[in-house]
């Protein structure tokens, strides 16, 4: 929960950027409007990779052939640029009507700030996975429609597991054993893009459950127990640098971007044999190189021995979730496109073509992929999601920075875990 003195300086901050800012600088960016005669125009801000694009696309067309004098602008952003792009915006008072999130702390921001619609009333809730939609409300209101679920496997190439007789790990110490031998074939063991932190943030989040247990970032995060500098969160920082000493990852890791593909094309060209990432990861393997999905498999990140968490505690989130700006010129509009956006016409279609696991009830898994991770997800005793999307924005920065100063080695583990405490001390209660 923020303290009223941090709600007080995001708000400020707001402003600030408000008077850095012409007014409409970016007429893409700008709330509906009316054009060529009266008619309207919504904006949709995204982050679908190519994966998911052409579902956003046909729900866009479906709405479009049911509000004739209407038209929708879909705009996709990069996912980091993104997120400071729409507090620009939302301060600035040029919100899109439509915008995408994860849930979670992030849209809480936005929600507690007053630039975000209540949808209680306006959608059928019951349409919606429950712990998914929990994600979008706050004080039994509801401010964003579900779409698609993610979970976080470990993705490798089954090819180079069979030439080299690798097995899956079920356990760490396996996973070190897989580690020396593909590095002993000059196979890079890990691919990671990791410019943009949060790639690099799964390994921490795994390994602080994998030692600490289910239980430790809830505690931490509500402050009721363990905290942010818990030994947990110690061991795995230290994983992580012991990872990077080992090779692990490919060189110059924390300056690839992942979302221009950097890390995929080591995957691509059998240069790195397993990456870390989302699900929706198999609706960018299918778009840029389609011709490697018969070898691509997965498997849940390994336990660690001794440790309180267990394999089938999986990380994961809620995406996309879609919300409308409080500021839209057409707000009943909006809500419309939010319920075409979120519909099981357009779940089924990001289901069967990016990967992503369902939000909305009822949809028929026609990929075998997708109808196995959903079943990942099913079989979990656990969802930890993702640290960036539920910590409030000052607290994620902070964790993002130190997990890629880790990776970096330019921190220890013990001074990373005390700075995210520091931080947390500022800003929850």
């Amino acid at each position: 929960m923020l303290k009223g003195k941090s709600l007080i300086v995001i708000l400020l901050s707001l402003i600030l950027l408000v008077g850095c800012q012409a007014p409409n600088a970016n007429p893409s960016s700008g709330s509906s409007s009316e054009r060529d005669g009266g008619k309207k125009e919504l904006t949709v801000w995204h982050i679908e990779s190519q994966g998911g694009e052409p579902g956003l696309k046909d729900a866009v067309k479906r709405f479009e052939d049911k509000h004739p004098g209407v038209s929708v602008k879909l705009i996709k952003q990069e996912n980091d640029p993104y997120k400071s792009k729409l507090v620009v915006a939302m301060g600035g008072g040029n919100p899109p009507d439509v915008f995408h999130s994860w849930g979670g702390g992030w849209l809480k921001n936005f929600v507690d700030a007053g630039q975000v619609r209540d949808i209680t009333n306006d959608i059928d809730k019951d349409s919606y996975l429950e712990a998914a939609l929990s994600e979008s409300t706050f004080d039994d209101k509801v401010y964003g429609a579900p779409v698609g679920m993610n979970v976080v496997p470990v993705w490798y190439n089954k090819k180079i597991f069979k030439k080299y007789n690798i097995e899956e790990p079920e356990t760490y110490e396996e996973l070190l054993k897989v580690i020396k031998t593909l590095k002993a074939n000059d196979v890079i063991p890990f691919s990671l893009a990791n410019k943009s932190k949060w790639t690099g943030a799964f390994y921490l989040m795994y390994f602080a459950e994998r030692f600490g247990g289910a239980d430790l970032f809830n505690e931490a995060f509500s402050r009721t127990g363990r905290t942010f500098d818990d030994k947990a969160y110690i061991e795995a920082g230290r994983k992580i640098q012991e990872l990077v000493k080992l090779g692990a990852f490919p060189e110059g890791m924390n300056g690839m971007n992942f979302d221009t593909g950097q890390s995929r094309q080591l995957i691509y060209t059998e240069k790195a044999a397993m990456e870390v990432m989302v699900s929706s990861y198999l609706g960018n393997v299918r778009k840029e190189f389609p011709e490697i999905e018969e070898d691509l498999g997965f498997f849940l990140f390994p336990a660690v021995t001794g440790g309180k968490g267990a394999k089938n505690h999986v990380v994961g989130g809620i995406s996309p979730v879609f919300s409308v700006s409080e500021k839209s010129k057409n707000a009943d509009l909006a809500v419309e496109l939010v319920k075409e956006l979120s519909s099981k016409e357009t779940a089924e279609k990001l289901a069967n073509m990016k990967g992503a696991i369902s939000a909305v009830k009822g949809v028929s898994y026609e990929d075998e992929y997708t109808e196995k991770l959903s079943k990942v997800l099913e079989n979990a005793e656990y969802l930890q999601t993702f640290y960036d999307q539920t910590l409030p924005p000052e607290l994620a920065e902070v964790h993002l920075n130190t997990t890629q100063a880790l990776f970096g080695l330019s921190i220890t583990p013990e001074e990373a875990a005390a700075k995210v405490e520091e931080k947390a001390k500022e800003v929850l209660e």
